[in-house]
């Protein structure tokens, strides 16, 4: 009951409050443990207003960012989705809550492993885990009505966006390491559009289409 109040403030102060609006979305952030992904020592912060650290240099969004993120997928629940970064499949939690069908690429083998154990504990069996390079995204299951990158990348990776189904959706941080602007790509017949959703800090997107490891 503690757990769901506090939900439903964050919905209230942090989500409404800035603006997001997609009723599905908001819902969806109402509904999902967000306490559930992470360690023992931070469940108390879960509902907090600011990313959280999950291990390997990795974080846990801040529930604006997912909520923006998602809102700018524009699910409408028959979609198949890719995801990039599963980090502590929070996201992809919420993702699996609003489309069909979710892939999920992430390079730390030990993350991924733990996210598939919080996703099949809370029930979430529309989504497939993969381990490996998600800058060049999962050709196999191609294409994608909508992608959602959760690290930062120095431009648009040229897989993701051949990836995508026409008239579908790309989320993607785009920026240097410290900074990126959120944008939503759209394809269309004739390339792609872009619009810029406003400023954002995400861990580097590393990979053969994003930043090298150093």
């Amino acid at each position: 009951m503690e757990f769901a109040t506090a939900r439903n403030r964050m919905v209230e102060s942090q989500l409404i409050s800035r603006g997001i609006k997609d009723e599905r979305v908001l819902e969806t952030m109402r509904k999902v443990p967000r306490h559930s992904f992470l360690e023992e020592a931070l469940v108390s912060q879960a509902y907090n207003d600011h990313p959280l650290p999950i291990g390997e240099k990795q974080t846990i969004s801040q529930p604006y960012m997912v909520a923006l993120m998602t809102e700018a997928l524009e699910l409408q629940g028959h979609e198949k989705v890719l995801e990039i970064g599963t980090g502590s499949g929070y996201q992809t939690a919420i993702l699996a809550e609003l489309a069909e069908k979710i892939y999920s690429i992430e390079r730390i083998r030990s993350l991924s492993a733990k996210a598939q154990r919080i996703l099949d504990k809370l029930g979430y069996f529309n989504v497939v885990l993969v381990v490996g390079d998600g800058t060049v995204g999962l050709k196999e299951e191609a294409p994608f009505d909508a992608i959602i990158v959760t690290a930062g990348s120095p431009d648009v990776p040229q897989p993701l966006v051949d990836q995508l189904a026409m008239g579908g959706r790309l989320v993607i941080p785009v920026g240097d390491r410290y900074t990126q602007s959120l944008m939503q790509v759209v394809r269309v017949k004739e390339g792609i559009t872009k619009t810029d959703l406003g400023g954002c800090r995400f861990v580097s997107l590393l990979g053969q289409h994003g930043w090298e490891d150093s």
